[in-house]
């Protein structure tokens, strides 16, 4: 009998070796996050977060050396400027959704900060800086379109990176399709034909098909908004939304272009270069 609060003893201090060694069944350091822990979640699309305590901010020095580095953009609405029901109205911009599984994010961005008397400079140099994405919208149209940050210059009033610190600038889109692509009758920027065996008749020179015989290679020109909102004195991290408005893919000529609107998370960090 004697040896029952013995084991019960022994018992109860391998449970408590366990849960503290383990931290409990939802306890998993991002270190220690395997290949298997994120495949077919969608984590890997997420970007890192800051607590909700961080709201501190990170004096610059007007001439020194500095990068943003890991920066991460998650896209978590989208919407295309569709046409107005009328006339009389403007085209609105129609939210819709994102088709692309689990590949929307940008991530690991990087680029040089400047820091002078009139505010704060980043030029994007670049990093996993464009994803494919198609978006529907309701209706049943569907908009291709190259969400990226390459060669984005945004500019910021202040010299310090705080929770109330706004980039804005511009960026590059690139076309969706490359040039290497062939569409469904054989036509292609720099492969292929240049128009379909169907249309020999016309001698590929029929107005109405023109768009679509002659392949042309279009990049875009977006406008990006960058709004911290948490910074991380301690380790130079900071976290926000981003806000971006930029052209649709045009299928290398074939099709009009519209309007994409992109907002969604921030996140990234400043290190001295």
């Amino acid at each position: 009998m004697s040896i029952r609060p013995l084991l019960a003893l022994v018992l109860a201090f391998c449970l408590t070796v366990v849960t503290a060694c383990s931290g409990g069944a939802d306890a998993v350091e991002r270190s220690n996050i395997t290949y298997d822990d994120i495949r077919n979640t969608g984590k890997a699309n997420d970007c890192p977060v800051l607590a909700e305590s961080a709201r501190g901010s990170i004096s610059l020095t007007p001439g020194g050396s500095y990068e943003l580095k890991g920066i991460c953009m998650h896209p978590t609405r989208v919407f295309a400027k569709g046409e107005p029901s009328n006339k009389r109205q403007e085209a609105q911009f129609v939210e819709g959704k994102i088709l692309t599984r689990f590949t929307s994010s940008l991530d690991e961005v990087y680029g040089d900060l400047t820091v002078s008397d009139s505010g704060i400079t980043f030029e994007e140099k670049g990093g996993i800086d464009f994803q494919p994405i198609t978006v529907l919208v309701p209706g049943g149209e569907e908009f291709p379109f190259t969400f990226s940050s390459k060669s984005l210059n945004a500019s910021a009033d202040g010299a310090a990176i705080t929770t109330s610190t706004d980039f804005e600038g511009t960026y590059r889109t690139p076309s969706y399709r490359t040039s290497n692509f062939i569409d469904p009758k054989g036509r292609a920027l720099t492969t292929g034909v240049q128009y379909a065996q169907g249309l020999v008749a016309l001698g590929g020179d029929e107005e109405g098909l023109e768009k679509d015989n002659t392949k042309r290679y279009i990049d875009g020109v977006g406008q990006m908004s960058l709004s911290i909102t948490k910074v991380d004195p301690e380790t130079g991290e900071f976290a926000g939304v981003f806000s971006a408005i930029q052209p649709s893919d045009s299928d290398m000529g074939g099709r009009e272009v519209v309007d994409i609107k992109i907002s969604g998370d921030l996140y990234g960090r400043l290190e001295e270069a």
